[in-house]
């Protein structure tokens, strides 16, 4: 039997060649679509992106705030009463201890202590002369022309009037120190903060009339918790922030009593003479504590508000390339500072994190980093 090949009809052939025209178009179509669709993708969007670095042993700066005041401050007045006749200072003037600041009128003090010394000029010539009367007398006693009662009166004459000779010589000494008191000295270096009064006022006893504190040794008071106050070394010295500038003062010690009040301890801190100070300035005390949690931190601008109040970061995950995907993760807040805050949650230690940018990007897009930053500061 001859095998034989029977050629193809031409509508057979016409068909086929349609067929395979037909193929071809519609691959060549599949592969422009596919290579369309991989060209309408759009570019990864550049993002400032941080690294999350755990930090088991992070702390934080809590910051407690304190007064400046100066060590030594003094109303000053006039233990004695009486017009005032000159004050010699003003507000804001410098004294040194032992300035005479103010003075009252003495000139009828004046008298008085005149007249106390007359009388005890008298009483002592009268003292004198009852001394030279009882050597006599003791001489006749001696010779028997008088008795010992006699003698024993005159002895007594001298006695009584040698203690009115002290009697008035004390008189006069306490008019001279009522006199002294009529001066108002400065009782150490310092400032004049007030005056009350002026010339010519009549000054009641204990009336305050200038005020002064002590400029250059200035201290400052804090109220700090208990266990805090516990901890802290005489001596050692501790940052304070006064008007955004930070300041060294060292510890001198603490009352170690709970104020009923405030619940706090009062810690004294010496400032140095150089500080740039001034009594009845607030201060603020840096005190640095450990967090004591495993965390990270990030800026405030990377935390984006979740669900019920949470908060979440979007994590960079590798795709192709240069590109990422944004993914978001829940994370929970543990300590917050101006512009960060330490968090912990479901994010690997190395992770690349949006840092910021947060309104313009929705999760699953694709990203770039532009930037990365090392940690949040």
């Amino acid at each position: 039997m001859s095998l034989y090949k029977r050629p193809l009809s031409a509508g057979t052939a016409v068909i086929l060649s349609a067929v395979a025209i037909a193929v071809l178009v519609f691959g060549v179509s599949t592969l422009r679509a596919d290579a369309n669709a991989v060209a309408a993708l759009p570019a990864p969007l550049p993002v400032s992106a941080i690294e999350a670095r755990y930090d088991g042993e992070a702390r934080i700066e809590e910051f407690y705030p304190g007064l400046v005041s100066a060590r030594r401050q003094s109303a000053l007045g006039f233990e004695r009463g009486g017009r005032i006749d000159a004050i010699g200072v003003d507000v804001g003037d410098r004294v040194m201890a032992g300035q005479v600041l103010a003075r009252l009128d003495t000139r009828a003090l004046d008298a008085q202590i005149a007249a106390a010394d007359a009388q005890t000029a008298e009483t002592a010539a009268q003292t004198a002369l009852a001394a030279e009367t009882e050597d006599r007398q003791g001489q006749l006693l001696e010779r028997g022309h008088i008795s010992q009662q006699r003698y024993d009166e005159v002895r007594t004459s001298t006695r009584a009037a040698r203690a009115r000779q002290n009697a008035a010589a004390a008189q006069a000494d306490a008019l001279r120190v009522q006199r002294d008191l009529s001066v108002v000295t400065a009782p150490f270096d310092g400032v004049v903060t007030a005056r009350h009064a002026d010339e010519g006022a009549i000054a009641q006893p204990g009336q305050p009339l200038l005020e002064i504190v002590e400029a250059d040794a200035l201290e400052i008071r804090v109220g700090l918790p208990q266990r805090i106050a516990a901890g802290l070394q005489p001596g050692a010295s501790h940052r304070f922030m006064i008007d955004g500038a930070p300041v060294d003062a060292v510890f001198r010690s603490s009352t170690g009593v709970v104020d009923r009040q405030t619940r706090t301890v009062t810690a004294l801190f010496d400032l140095p003479a150089n500080a740039s100070a001034a009594a009845g300035q607030v201060v603020r005390l840096a005190v640095a504590t450990p967090i004591g949690t495993d965390g990270f931190w990030v800026p405030t601008s990377a935390l984006a508000e979740g669900r019920r109040g949470l908060w979440s970061v979007y994590v960079l995950t590798p795709e192709s390339g240069d590109a990422y995907t944004l993914q978001s993760r829940s994370v929970e807040t543990v300590r917050v500072e101006a512009g960060r805050v330490f968090v912990r949650g479901a994010v690997e230690d190395g992770d690349l994190l949006l840092a910021a940018g947060i309104q313009r990007i929705t999760p699953g897009q694709r990203v770039t980093p532009a930037l990365t930053e090392a940690r949040a500061q």
